[in-house]
């Protein structure tokens, strides 16, 4: 199946200059949504993990499936307030501003592997600040999987260039 043709480019959004890739049309076509997800767990079978976090909001919905199917743990990274109990914080950048992801203290113990799972990935911002959450929290990360890769950003290669596995199901470009 040809997923690119299920995601939608919206120019100039959140902002101008950004291509914004959305994930919504794919998600609301059963077919596609069910062969993602089907992809996303056969990457996941190939990877030595003990738990799955997802980076909020767009990563809950294919991660929380990998949880459930290969009956995996589920950690939820969180916008900055979202968590009620103690947490471990990281600031970073985004292309178009800045945030703060959270994870909750006791969602890790030391030295499990974590699968971290998210809708796309562009400058890598993100994804680092998950990483560094896992890593704060006395884990390892076992890899990134991804939906879309915007291949002529650099964030898939700042993962690799650190280290860490990445996996697209496809590629399309940043701009």
């Amino acid at each position: 199946m040809d997923l690119k043709k299920f995601i939608r480019s919206i120019p100039d959004y959140p902002k101008k200059g950004i291509l914004f890739r959305d994930i919504t049309t794919l998600i609301k076509d059963a077919e596609a949504f069910r062969y993602t997800n089907d992809k996303i767990i056969d990457i996941s079978k190939n990877i030595k993990f003990d738990k799955v976090a997802a980076i909020e909001s767009r990563g809950f919905v294919f991660a929380s499936t990998v949880s459930y199917l290969l009956k995996k743990p589920f950690i939820l990274l969180r916008k900055k307030n979202k968590l009620p109990a103690p947490t471990h914080s990281v600031d970073f950048e985004l292309e178009y501003g800045n945030a703060t992801i959270e994870v909750h203290k006791d969602s890790i113990k030391k030295n499990e592997k974590i699968l971290i799972i998210d809708d796309l990935i562009a400058t890598g911002g993100t994804a680092e600040a998950a990483a560094k959450l896992i890593e704060i929290s006395g884990g390892e990360v076992a890899g990134f999987i991804f939906v879309i890769n915007l291949f002529d950003l650099p964030g898939d290669k700042l993962l690799r260039n650190k280290g860490y596995l990445t996996k697209s199901l496809i590629e399309f470009p940043g701009h």
